[in-house]
Formats: C-alpha cells, structure tokens, sequence
C-alpha cells in the first residue's frame, strides 16, 4: 500500500471514529436532559458541566425510569428526605446520586470541624465562653471537657447570667457551627417574644464554644438558674448538616439524668422552622417554671 493510500485510509477511519463518539454524546445529553416541574426535579447537564448538586430538592428528585407508579412514588418521597427513587446504572448508584452522597459527606465533615464565625456571634450580641477544651480535636475526643468551664470562665458566666434567675439562653456549637448559625438567630427572638408575654425578661445569651449538651448542668451550679435552654448543634447527617436541638431543664446541675431533660430536635429549614420551634421552646419553659420539673418529670 502507498503511503498517500495509507494516510487516506487512516482519515477515513479517524473521522469515522469522531462522528461517532459525536452521535454518542448526544444521546447521552438527550437521555440525562428533563425539565423540571413543581413534581420533579432532575439535574439538566449543558456544556458537558453538572450544575450545583446540592440545590436539587431530594424530594422531588426521581431517577427511576419507567415507574409503574410515579404519581405515588413522589407523594412518598414529599414525605421524608430520604433517598428513595434513586434509580441505578447497573449494579450501582447513578453517578449523579453517588456525587450527591459525597458532597451531602463533605457539608457534614465541614460543620463539625469549622467554628462558629466570630462575626456571628458580634452580631447577635452573645457573651463568648469557652470549656475546658482547647481545640477542635479535643473536643471531639474529650466529651467530658466540653461539659465544664475553666475557673476564669465560670466569672464570666455569673456576670453575665444573674444568680437565681428565672430563664437564661445559651448558645452551643456543638458538632455542627452551620446548624447554630443556620438557626439560632432566628429561634431566640421568637423564644424572648413568648417568655415577654408572661412578663419573663431574659438577660444576654451565653455562646459556650467546644459545646457538649452538659455544659447546661455547669452553668446551672453557678448561677442557680431555674429553667435553662440550650441551643446546641447537632450531629450531621447525610440528610441535613444544619440540625439543631433546643435541650431545656429545670435547675440543671451536675450529675443531672438525661431522662431530665426536654428536647426539641430537628430545628431546620426541612424539619422544625426554627420561628416554631422558638415558639415552642417558651410554651415549655412556662410550663416547666410552673411544675418546677422537666423531661419525664413532666409527665
């Protein structure tokens, strides 16, 4: 063979290999292209590029194809976040599903290892304490020191609460400083708004960092509080990174059951609104002011 035949031959073959991997990726595009609805929310794919997929609704997100009942299966999934109508490739998750879990993994790992922006708690005019911990990873590996105070911090927390008071409010990062800066500045003025009502005045709001939900027990030692509520971040999940839970007790002291204790969990923007559950939280602490008790005690 000649070469000007053999540099022809070896075009033709080239440009037929390219017009096929063109009709290729068309079709792909046109399998993964939908648009969306008030029932449906899918990820449209432009320019070879997966737009933001966190912002897609879990809810309304359905992969199966050719559902027997699709109707049902989105009034099922409108019901719970969790991952339901997912679909699969094969013998596998869909590669929009799998880089979904990885980046709901990577929202959760943020939150337990940022901090709670100093600018936030400026704002909202919180009294910044610290517990015995000094760093992120102590605190993770050391619960018992994110439940008390060193002696220079405990001074602060009797200036800042008044000995023998009705009510106080603190602010805890908790595992998750996106859930408290999702959720706390809304939920506080709501909860002052109802106590106000019922002539409860409440003194300025503790931010204790390297929270653990005991942390409420030392404060109540030192300033003998009657009902203390605890905003703290929750441990993330895959479902949400910014869950939030209001703990409330009745005189807490160190040592205090955990049976004792009232919580309100799931405070978000996909479970409890946080104005509700601010709301919520009062009603309680009224009720609790008035049977001096708390947790099962209530019932």
């Amino acid at each position: 063979m000649q070469e000007a035949e053999l540099r022809t031959l070896v075009e033709e073959m080239v440009h037929k290999m390219l017009t096929s991997n063109e009709h290729h990726e068309i079709q792909i595009e046109k399998s993964v292209k939908s648009t969306t609805n008030s029932k449906t929310q899918n990820t449209v794919i432009e320019d070879g590029c997966i737009p933001d997929i966190s912002k897609v609704d879990i809810r309304k997100q359905f992969l199966v194809e050719n559902a027997k009942d699709k109707e049902t299966y989105l009034e099922m999934k409108s019901k719970t976040p969790a991952r339901l109508g997912i679909g699969k490739a094969g013998a596998r998750y869909k590669t929009e599903t799998m880089l979904r879990v990885r980046a709901d993994h990577a929202a959760a790992q943020d939150s337990v290892f940022s901090d709670v922006s100093e600018e936030f708690i400026e704002k909202n005019g919180f009294v910044k304490v610290q517990t015995l911990c000094n760093s992120k990873d102590e605190y993770i590996t050391r619960p018992d020191k994110g439940r008390r105070f060193p002696g220079n911090q405990l001074e602060i927390i009797r200036k800042t609460i008044p000995e023998h008071s009705k009510v106080a409010i603190v602010v805890g990062d908790g595992l998750s400083s996106a859930a408290i800066e999702a959720n706390a500045a809304e939920m506080i003025p709501s909860m002052k708004q109802t106590l106000q009502a019922h002539q409860i005045t409440v003194g300025p709001v503790l931010f204790v960092k390297y929270c653990r939900v005991g942390a409420m027990d030392a404060i109540g030692e030192v300033t003998d509080t009657d009902v203390i509520c605890l905003l703290v971040g929750e441990r993330p999940g895959l479902v949400t990174a910014e869950s939030m839970s209001a703990y409330i007790a009745y005189k807490p002291k160190h040592g205090l059951p955990e049976a004792k204790r009232t919580v309100i969990s799931n405070i978000h923007k996909g479970g409890t609104p946080p104005v509700e559950a601010g709301a919520h939280a009062a009603e309680l602490i009224l009720t609790m002011l008035e049977k001096k008790a708390s947790g099962i005690d209530l019932k």
